[in-house]
């Protein structure tokens, strides 16, 4: 069983000594962040590395995220090739960017899945920030969830799934976005988008062109090499079967939702849709709403024994872009646009 700390109510930094001790000694400590919690360890320590694999029950082929507290560190594992990739790091760190740089030797492959490239963010989460300060070292740390299953945005949501797989539980209370970190990768002095996230287009478009793939809002081939995580597997999805439905047109969108409903089946819509079905619930009214609160309304659904839950889309615009990247998947590709 592991080790509890909550910090919810009061929190100074000394608390946090145990903790980074458990890092610096290759244990699995579960943080908060701005965005999701994280399942960390030290980034450096390849069979700690490995540990969170195990915990997660994640494909090894999928990349972690280095978690730094200072661009000191970042000069220890990464180098900096272009000179946008510098402007992108002033710009949004301490934040909820990720981005994909040259990997220096130091970085264990397990990090990397063998690639010569590894993702680096430095969260402004003051628990997570003063974490890896007092560890002295990159923290790796994906996602707080078993591989699949939505993220973890709350430690309620997640003890039962993760108390037994890690050693050491930071209870920093309710995340402040609600959906991992916007990972992009400067090539040819353009910033392509690996994952969407807080961070969106028009935010990146003030410092050069940005480009968005196909994959953000489509299945990647399972052979395919991926550079960020959220891209490749079945992701953030509950145990329910979903459909993820949008119409622009208000009226088509709940007739087509009025026609998939049964008895047993949970609507989760906007705040404004919810007196037309017979059983549903509201993620919200703002994009902002909804980031935050999508993950886990996912996990509180499937407690319900639905034989079906169906999710209203939103508009991919600005964060909406990120929101429908994790519904779809989610929803398993089981997408409809009326």
């Amino acid at each position: 069983m592991a080790k509890y700390l909550n910090l919810t109510n009061e929190y100074n930094k000394v608390s946090l000594k145990e903790a980074a001790s458990y890092i610096n000694n290759g244990k699995l400590v579960l943080f908060p962040t701005e965005t999701v919690y994280g399942i960390g360890a030290d980034g450096l320590n390849e069979q700690a590395v490995k540990n969170i694999f195990i915990a997660k029950g994640r494909a090894s082929d999928n990349p972690l995220i280095l978690h730094i507290s200072s661009i000191e560190m970042l000069d220890n594992i990464a180098n900096i090739t272009d000179p946008l990739e510098e402007e992108l790091i002033k710009a949004f760190f301490p934040g909820p960017l990720t981005i994909v740089l040259q990997r220096k030797s130091i970085v264990p492959n397990a990090v990397t899945a063998n690639l010569d490239t590894v993702g680096i963010r430095m969260p402004e989460n003051k628990i997570a920030h003063d974490l890896i300060e007092l560890a002295n070292t990159p923290i790796a740390a994906p996602s707080a969830n078993i591989s699949g299953r939505p993220s973890g945005t709350n430690i309620s949501d997640i003890f039962d799934e993760l108390n037994d797989k890690v050693d050491y539980i930071i209870d920093g209370g309710e995340t402040k976005v609600g959906l991992e970190s916007t990972v992009v990768r400067v090539i040819n002095h353009e910033i392509h988008i690996l994952r969407p996230g807080k961070i969106t287009y028009d935010d990146l478009s003030k410092y050069g062109k940005v480009i968005i793939p196909e994959h953000i809002l489509s299945e990647v081939n399972k052979n395919d090499v991926v550079l960020s995580p959220g891209m490749k597997y079945r992701h953030y999805a509950p145990k329910t079967k979903c459909i993820l439905v949008y119409s622009e047109n208000k009226t088509n969108l709940i007739k087509k939702i009025q026609e998939l409903e049964t008895n047993n089946t949970l609507v989760i819509t906007n705040s404004n849709n919810l007196k037309n079905f017979k059983n549903a619930i509201s993620y919200g009214t703002t994009l902002e709403e909804i980031s935050h609160n999508i993950f886990k309304l996912l996990r509180s659904a499937d407690k319900g024994h639905y034989e079906l839950i169906i999710i209203e889309g939103v508009k991919t615009e600005g964060l909406g872009l990120a929101i429908m990247n994790r519904l779809i998947r989610a929803c398993s590709h089981n997408y409809l646009k009326v």
